[in-house]
């Protein structure tokens, strides 16, 4: 009897570095400073307001969209940071996660053949997202030593079949942001065009440097033609809850919510109701970029003693920094040695660039104890 075989839809997809780092950490007991999750604790009150809501019997299925209650209190909050007036009705939709939100905007548009602009390097999601929908990511590399986007070049790589161009700020690996002059850039760059933005705002609230965050929701003109992706885990120091939303304009956020339907059909219910509660505090999201600068502070000042040279950060959770002048091994090599031989997990930055680019730059996530990052370069000292 014959066996069903699949043709994978990914057939350049293996086991992910993220896997493997992580599961070498486990193994040495290694301290994990590559996946980017805090190990401190969340807010005591958020998580007795999901207890009150459990309670209260919010268990059961809300809105397909998200918690009309929640969405609402999304439009406000965007109202007051980004004088931009969302109807949450139409344009807010719930998500289990930021990469699901951006996932389905992805599917919502692309066709095969489409061309998709990515900046490398990029978060590990965006390209097999890409190609699983038969579209063509065309990859441009961020400029170092500042990971800065290249508009010269970006105008050069618009061709007709360029369905969408994505963005990420702060940005996932590197922790740079964009400013208003890339905004405006780009707002040149599409007027005319019928290119879509997915816009990457994960770390909305993790910035830094008294640096104000440039969502696509400021820029009407670029808003009429986006799908804008958030994530409450990021700024409420719950990952593991997969909770995010999309903004969208109606008539994108109308296709969105096709494919919505029917993957996800209703996301957390208790979650949602606390969400609700807790986002009317602004202290709730406006100390986290404050708490999170002296976590960078700290390993910045810690990092000193080692030969490790640090790129600047100025959002997310992370740090870059260079070894070029401490070892010849490649990025992957000197990760896996670091977390056998000296018991501290980083990530290559090279697992961000398609073709594994190899800068001699490690990606280190500082959302720890302070304790944790003590600890973790005590022993990189010792390298």
């Amino acid at each position: 009897m014959s066996v069903p075989t699949i043709q994978s839809k990914l057939p350049n997809i293996g086991e992910t570095i993220f896997t493997v780092m992580s599961s070498l950490a486990v193994e040495y007991k290694a301290i994990n400073l590559g996946q980017g999750f805090p190990d401190y604790p969340m807010s005591d009150e958020l998580i007795s307001l999901v207890n009150f809501h459990m309670k209260k019997g919010h268990n059961q299925y809300v809105h397909m969209n998200g918690l009309p209650l929640l969405r609402k209190v999304i439009a406000e909050k965007v109202c007051r940071l980004y004088k931009q007036q969302i109807d949450p009705e139409e344009e807010i939709t719930v998500t289990p996660g930021g990469t699901y939100a951006i996932y389905t905007a992805l599917t919502t548009v692309l066709k095969p053949g489409d061309e998709v602009i990515v900046f490398e390097p990029a978060y590990d999601s965006y390209i097999p997202n890409i190609e699983i929908n038969g579209a063509v990511p065309i990859l441009i590399p961020l400029t170092l030593p500042d990971y800065k986007i290249d508009w010269v070049e970006v105008k050069k790589q618009i061709t007709p079949k360029t369905r969408m161009i994505m963005l990420n700020s702060p940005h996932n690996p590197t922790g740079s942001v964009l400013r208003p002059e890339d905004l405006a850039k780009l707002e040149e760059l599409v007027i005319e065009t019928n290119i879509f933005i997915v816009s990457d705002e994960v770390y909305e609230h993790l910035i830094f440097d008294g640096i104000q965050h440039e969502s696509i929701l400021k820029y009407p003109e670029l808003y009429k033609r986006s799908f804008v992706c958030f994530s409450f885990g990021k700024v409420f120091h719950c990952t593991g809850w997969k909770l995010g939303y999309c903004i969208a304009p109606p008539a994108l956020m109308k296709e969105f919510r096709k494919v919505h339907q029917f993957n996800c059909f209703s996301c957390n219910s208790p979650m949602q109701f606390a969400v609700a509660d807790f986002l009317r505090e602004e202290e709730s999201y406006n100390s986290v970029g404050i708490f999170l600068q002296k976590k960078r502070d700290l390993f910045l000042h810690l990092m000193q003693q080692t030969r490790f040279k640090p790129i600047p950060s100025h959002g997310s959770y992370f740090q870059l920094y260079s070894f070029s002048e401490l070892s010849d091994e490649s990025e992957r090599d000197l990760a896996i040695r670091l977390t056998k031989d000296y018991g501290v997990a980083t990530i290559p930055t090279s697992a961000f660039y398609k073709n594994s680019k190899d800068d001699k730059v490690l990606r280190f996530c500082f959302a720890k104890k302070d304790e944790t990052l003590e600890e973790a370069v005590n022993r990189l000292n010792k390298l």
